[in-house]
């Protein structure tokens, strides 16, 4: 769907720059020029980012750590 008209951006281009690290609405202007001609797509946009972030938050990769047994202190 399309979110922003005049500059013609869509949730997926939302989607993705969430997925690259976008975090505000700031951001999407930065990076996509989203709600910097009429701004009547700032809400909407919002909103998709948000669902974007909260989404990926709950479908992140696990880290596994791995740690090294220590070594017997020398007396």
């Amino acid at each position: 769907m399309i979110v922003c008209v005049c500059r013609r951006i869509s949730d997926h281009q939302i989607r993705q720059a969430a997925a690259d690290g976008a975090h505000s609405l700031e951001c999407l202007q930065f990076d996509l020029g989203v709600a910097t001609q009429c701004g009547r797509c700032a809400d909407c946009a919002s909103r998709v980012l948000c669902d974007a972030r909260a989404s990926g938050s709950n479908h992140q990769q696990h880290l596994i750590t791995i740690s090294r047994p220590q070594q017997a202190q020398l007396a």
